[in-house]
């Protein structure tokens, strides 16, 4: 027998970190329902919508609301604490038992809901960290956030180019270098080219039937190409769960848009559609063709089409207003071009705008 019928988490969850998931966690041993509630403000980076979705993610069995909430705080404000309410009953109109909360507003909030208090780890000693902290330096505070949060944090990097010009040779190299760094960097991961997977089970299947084929004979069909597109996004949105601040994609959806010219002769848009619905990808690193000899790993046949296809990456690139670079010369001259321009992307931060401030 759990000690309360109804209990309550509130918050901003800007972002979820671990020291949230243990008050809902707490509040969950002790409740027989739990209602936890998401309010954002319209100033906030973070859509409310996706907090929601995280927090449900971490924690099924609790039920998740979410509610705006544009009302600056003040602790000694009766009318902006009833302004507060009004959106707090609004999103959860049932009656309410015990309120649990980390916070030193919390016996007034939960009068205020005609419920018993519960505070739980007020000088937060089980998970020292914050909001605040959180939002300043995410890659600071990364392991105390679970997988969902660090997917939409994780800055994506796409190693992308034409056949031959050394794509997964920089994705896989980048990862080591920054997995060298150590410390939360040691957990950076490189998202293999889905496409190439698939002609490989393609040009197999030919095989079982005729097995003289070679790549040449495969044909493809424009539908193939946004299947192809899907499972490249599920992938790298696997991975940027599971590593550090930055991931590695060798090719991306946007990428498979210009690989269905090259193999179609023009766009689909399935495809397009496809990359558009793709996370937020923060860096494309062009591979140029020039200097860099063409190998034929036996699905390859484009050694003449390299310049077109460069330009075209090229050409997509600037129309769609992605930040890219190109990387020229040998191997190591490649590296270290892209290793500074990763960091000048990770020294950007991720500029989380404040909360609503509280009136003091």
């Amino acid at each position: 027998m759990k000690s309360h019928e109804h209990g309550l988490v509130l918050g901003k969850f800007y972002p979820p970190h671990a020291g949230h998931h243990h008050l809902v966690r707490t509040a969950a041993e002790h409740c027989e329902r739990l209602t936890v509630l998401v309010c954002a403000a319209s100033v906030e980076t973070i859509p409310l919508a996706e907090r929601v979705r995280w927090m449900r993610q971490v924690h099924p069995d609790a039920r998740i609301v979410g509610a705006v909430d544009d009302t600056e705080m003040d602790l000694n404000d009766p009318a902006i604490w009833d302004a507060h309410m009004a959106v707090f009953h609004g999103a959860v109109p049932e009656r309410v038992d015990a309120v649990f909360t980390s916070e030193p507003y919390g016996d007034e909030l939960a009068r205020r809901f005609g419920a018993e208090h519960v505070l739980v780890d007020l000088d937060r000693t089980a998970f020292p960290v914050s909001g605040t902290a959180v939002r300043k330096d995410p890659a600071g505070s990364w392991d105390f956030l679970e997988q969902p949060v660090r997917a939409w944090l994780a800055r994506r990097v796409v190693v992308l180019g034409a056949e031959s010009t050394g794509t997964t040779t920089m994705a896989r190299a980048l990862a080591e270098h920054y997995r060298a760094r150590g410390g939360v960097w040691a957990g950076t991961r490189w998202v293999e080219e889905y496409g190439r997977e698939y002609s490989e089970g393609k040009l197999a299947a030919l095989r079982a039937r005729f097995p003289e084929a070679q790549w040449e004979d495969a044909e493809f069909g424009s539908d193939e190409f946004p299947v192809i597109a899907e499972r490249q996004n599920e992938r790298e949105n696997a991975a940027a769960g599971l590593g550090s601040p930055v991931l590695f994609c060798d090719t991306d959806s946007f990428a498979t848009t210009v690989w269905h010219e090259r193999y179609m002769g023009g766009r689909n848009p399935r495809v397009d559609a496809v990359a558009e619905r793709a996370a937020p990808h923060h860096l494309w690193l062009l591979t140029d063709h020039a200097g860099v000899p063409f190998e034929d790993d036996g699905l390859r046949d484009g050694e003449e089409l390299r310049p077109w296809m460069t330009e075209r990456f090229r050409s997509e690139l600037t129309r769609t207003g992605r930040e890219f670079i190109e990387l020229h010369g040998p191997h190591e001259e490649r590296l270290a071009t892209a290793v500074a321009a990763v960091d000048a992307l990770l020294d950007r931060g991720w500029a989380l705008a404040d909360p609503l401030p509280e009136r003091r």
